[in-house]
């Protein structure tokens, strides 16, 4: 009995999914938990699993189709079953066997009889003329010639395939071929809601630059020591992640949101993290990252990007935060301005570490400089509050021994 793959619960606002993806064709062997298909939603991208070993009976919805939650989008024959020849089938075949074997062959046409015509030659007109008539020489020499003219038709009337243009004529030159690919659900939402906060929102982006050689000694003295301990590189997320909550202390409006004609403060601080997969952009929250030291950041930082990488993230896993970073200095971006995910109240955007020449105690000396953006909601946070936040950061990198005493 072949067993239903179902598309699964996803979260409680996801009602449909689109399938992106068949890992297997009908008539392939799969193992228990082997991803079959790769599914997208709104908010992630997820693999379907076969319940149990067996074989791809039957796809029941294509890649691309959007089908409910719930909805049964393919049949798995159960190990053991695949292969076996079902009764009613095996007698189906029999009896359409037997049918063959009965049907009588067709019988051969009867040929005209050639009769005489009246008169004194009617004896020579018994046997019928072996040559062609003058008339029907001259009706097949225009049907040779307009064979060539069918075949011609014929060719160019063919299906036009991916590659061809409609027109016969004007083809394209070489590397100029399109290629037409439906949006994802995920690429879609990321769209909409990025629409939606330029749509909805006062966004303004502040900007400043940070000196980053007090992290980078402190990693170098630490890495060896703190990788050993915790199997997980001290990376310079987790540094950021402590500043931004220390500026959220200061200057709440950060953390907040606009709720109708209110205002939501909170007093936890769920920070979103933005990483970049193949699949498009995600934004998993470290919850409650205020109580998080060092490691258990790094942690679950380099957690969710495996998951992301390997399309496991649950749905759960990017609702909700009170305010995201983004790292674009990862891909060597220099400067960004970041746009804010929704109801979100800012977004701070790291960049790429550069050595520049700056002017310290009077002294023209090379740094390693970051530029940090962070993008805001006017409606809600003034001028003022996000200089005054950008520049806590700022002092919390270039002297990150205040995070750990709170000063």
């Amino acid at each position: 009995m072949p067993t239903e793959l179902k598309i699964p619960a996803v979260g409680e606002s996801i009602k449909e999914v689109q399938i992106s993806e068949w890992l297997k064709s009908e008539g392939d062997t799969v193992k228990q938990d082997e991803p079959v298909a790769v599914i997208d939603s709104e908010k992630t991208t997820f693999d379907l699993p076969a319940p149990h070993a067996g074989k791809l009976a039957k796809i029941l919805h294509q890649a691309g189709e959007t089908v409910a939650v719930g909805a049964v989008v393919a049949q798995l024959e159960p190990e053991g079953e695949a292969g076996k020849t079902k009764p009613e089938e095996t007698a189906a075949k029999s009896e359409a066997k037997k049918t063959k074997a009965q049907k009588p062959e067709p019988a051969e046409e009867p040929k005209a009889e050639v009769k005489p015509a009246k008169g004194a030659d009617g004896e020579k007109n018994e046997k019928p003329k072996p040559e062609s008539t003058k008339a029907e020489k001259e009706s097949s020499a225009d049907d040779s010639e307009e064979k060539p003219a069918l075949e011609e038709a014929k060719t160019e009337s063919k299906p036009i395939s991916k590659n061809e243009t409609k027109s016969p004529v004007a083809k394209p030159a070489a590397g100029r071929e399109e290629e037409v690919v439906a949006m994802t659900m995920l690429r879609r939402t990321v769209a909409k809601h990025l629409i939606e906060a330029q749509q909805t929102m006062a966004m303004l982006t502040t900007f400043n630059e940070v000196d980053m050689t007090a992290v980078q000694a402190l990693r170098k003295e630490h890495q060896e020591a703190f990788e050993k301990r915790y199997q997980v590189k001290l990376g310079l997320m987790s540094f950021f992640v402590k500043a931004v909550i220390d500026a959220l202390k200061q200057f709440p409006q950060l953390n907040a949101e606009v709720r109708g004609s209110d205002i939501v403060y909170r007093n936890y601080f769920d920070i979103g993290v933005a990483i970049a997969t193949e699949r498009g952009l995600v934004v998993p929250v470290l919850r409650n990252a205020e109580r998080l030291s060092f490691a258990e950041l790094e942690q679950a930082i380099g957690e969710f990007a495996r998951r992301a990488r390997d399309g496991k993230l649950k749905p759960e896993d990017l609702e909700g935060g009170t305010f995201t970073i983004t790292n674009g200095g990862a891909f060597g971006s220099l400067l960004s301005t970041p746009i804010i995910n929704p109801p979100q109240t800012g977004i701070l955007g790291m960049h790429t570490i550069q050595e520049r020449p700056v002017a310290v105690q009077g002294q023209i000396v090379i740094r390693p400089m970051m530029y940090v953006a962070l993008t805001y909601d006017h409606r809600l946070v003034d001028g003022r509050e996000a200089v005054l936040f950008l520049r806590r950061v700022k002092e919390d990198i270039e002297t990150p021994a205040r995070m750990l005493i709170e000063v």
